[in-house]
């Protein structure tokens, strides 16, 4: 997909002319592309803010085209994510919410290398800023100076009593040529740190393919 930078002065007359915001209800139809943002120092004209929101409704793998479930007792059918990415300033804001997951339960959640499949390894490993130079495809990077929350996109939550939840992460750096391509839930609560286990967090529970860029 390709996405259009617009200055933020365009995109704040544009806003205020529409007086809305868009909808919230999930759908499998991924890609909606919403150029949106405010400047720290509050300068118009001076940064230009990109956003990109993906949603999609969870399916079983033979039946799924965007959003993937692979255990449905921890991600029934049915549950919705939705993210969204904002790049401003040589940084990055990713912000992730669920619904309709199992109730009051932490889940380990990070941004893939690769869209979404029938299985969870379909994903590929860890979207990292800087590569790990010691990892392959058959083992990943665990190593804490690349697998970690700056160099990485995590979002880990806790859901409610609803089955919703939110996370939000920003990381120290813009996009360039590599880009993620999925957001992938885990069986862990929270993802490990320690060298040898960094990164880590079990089993891949569902899947979301999104436009990054």
């Amino acid at each position: 997909m390709r996405l259009t930078r617009l200055p933020l002065a365009v995109l704040a007359a544009a806003a205020l002319a529409a007086g809305c915001t868009p909808s919230d209800q999930p759908s499998e139809q991924t890609g909606t592309t919403e150029p949106a943002g405010t400047s720290a120092e509050g300068d118009a004209a001076s940064t230009d803010v990109v956003t990109v929101r993906d949603s999609g409704v969870l399916a079983v793998p033979e039946d799924a085209q965007t959003a993937f479930t692979y255990n449905q007792d921890a991600a029934p059918v049915g549950a919705s994510m939705d993210v969204e990415v904002a790049e401003e300033d040589e940084q990055t804001t990713v912000r992730l919410s669920v619904q309709g997951f199992q109730q009051d339960r932490g889940y380990a959640v990070h941004a893939h290398t690769q869209p979404c499949g029938k299985t969870g390894a379909d994903a590929g490993p860890h979207f990292q800023h800087e590569q790990d130079p010691a990892a392959t495809p058959d083992k990943p990077s665990t190593d804490p100076a690349f697998a970690n929350a700056r160099n990485e996109f995590w979002l880990d939550l806790t859901t409610d009593a609803q089955g919703t939840g939110e996370s939000e992460t920003t990381v120290p750096f813009g996009f360039t040529d590599r880009v993620p391509a999925s957001i992938v839930v885990h069986e862990a609560e929270h993802t490990m740190t320690e060298p040898g286990k960094a990164g880590t967090a079990g089993a891949r529970l569902a899947c979301l393919t999104v436009t990054f860029r």
